[in-house]
Order: structure tokens, then sequence, then C-alpha cells
């Protein structure tokens, strides 16, 4: 017998005398809290995002689709790594004009490999705007969950606004909950007892989010 055959068999006996209950799970939790706080418009929401991600000291850009390749080349020469992380979904135009040599996403790359790796860009599955928060799924655009955890820098493409949302109740109903979800609220942080800030310890040290439109805008650091 497994330690896991051990546990679960307790938990069963645990549980023995519980009664069943065939409430349906659509109606056993409450859902008339608030979705949003607060009444906003599309605009007011992308700057909302923008605003709480520059808040966790990510860094945020906005341009359009047609000048995101140069976008994305400029910031990977302003960082100069020798090699930049790709998922394989990643579209090809994104990285048209970027020079350093692509690392494709691999089940066999190990840990030592990634992180020879300097950068990474990928897409998102949606954005939160009230807590400023980035979630990615597994999706083509976005790679294993590792890829984003282990290099040092992460440059995160987000459509505006189709995948901005205002709420956390708003994200969880386009997510796929049995799917690998990383949530990311700004570049990895920690602190010691003395409340020292130490970025970098469990992903990406630095977190670059470009907000991208179909609309012709300039480009701005927050």
């Amino acid at each position: 017998m497994s330690s896991r055959d051990v546990v679960l068999g307790r938990v069963r006996r645990a549980i023995a005398d519980v009664r069943q209950d065939d409430t349906p799970y659509e109606r056993a939790v409450d859902r008339s809290y608030l979705r949003e706080h607060g009444a906003r418009g599309v605009a007011e929401t992308v700057e909302l995002l923008a605003e709480n991600l520059a808040d966790y000291r990510a860094i945020v850009h906005r341009t359009d689709a047609e000048e995101l390749p140069y976008l994305i080349m400029r910031l990977l020469a302003e960082r100069g790594p020798r090699y930049v992380l790709v998922p394989p979904g990643l579209p090809p135009e994104w990285m048209s004009a970027a020079d350093p040599t692509r690392v494709h996403d691999r089940a066999v790359s190990t840990p030592q490999e990634l992180d020879e790796v300097e950068s990474v860009v990928t897409g998102c599955a949606v954005a939160i705007a009230e807590t400023g928060t980035l979630v990615l799924d597994g999706g083509p655009d976005q790679g294993r969950r590792r890829i984003t955890l282990v290099p040092d820098h992460h440059i995160c493409v987000v459509r505006v606004p189709d995948q901005v949302v205002s709420s956390v109740p708003q994200a969880l109903e386009r997510l796929d909950p049995t799917r690998p979800l990383t949530w990311i609220s700004g570049p990895s942080a920690t602190s010691d007892i003395e409340l020292d800030r130490v970025e970098g310890v469990h992903g990406p040290r630095t977190l670059e989010v470009v907000l991208v439109s179909d609309q012709s805008s300039a480009d701005v650091t927050s």
C-alpha cells in the first residue's frame, strides 16, 4: 500500500458519516455578489488595467498591431539577450523584426537549458483590470507554465480590448479550470521579515506588458 492509498483511506473514513449533498454545483454557492466594482467603459477598464499593472512594478507599453513587431524588437534590443524563448503558437509576425536566436518551447528542455534563456515572449488568456493580473492558460501562444517562470525577462502581449475584463468573476467565466492556469500580478517578488523586497525569486525579475490594439496609439511606458 502506497502513502497515497493510506492518506486517501483516512480521508474516506473521516467523511464516511457525512451526509451526501445532492445540490447541483451551480446552486451550491450563492453567486449574488458584485461582479465588478463600479461601472466602467472599455477605455476606463483598459486604463485601470494599465494603472494596476504599473502599481505592481510591471512596465506597461501601448502600441497597435502594425507597430507591435518593432516594439518587441526594441524591448529585446534594450535587454540584449542572446536567446529568446517563444511558444509554438506565437504569431510569427510578432517576432518578425527581432534579432535574438529563438529557442522553442520543448518538453525535453531541462531547467539548466531554460536558465540560459534571458527573455520569453508570450500572449495571455485574459487580463484583469481590477487586480492588475495576467492569466496564462498554456495556450498555443503562451506555452508551458515553466517557460514564463525561469527566464529573467517576460514580455506578455495583451490584445485590447478583447482580452481585458474588469474583475476576477468575469475572468473565471472565460477560463477553463482544467487547464494549467498561471496568475501573474507584476514581476516575481518576495520579502523577508524586515520587508526587504527581492524580485526574481519565483519567476521573471522584469515583466513588460504590451497592450496592443487595432487602433494606432503612441507607445507609452508607465
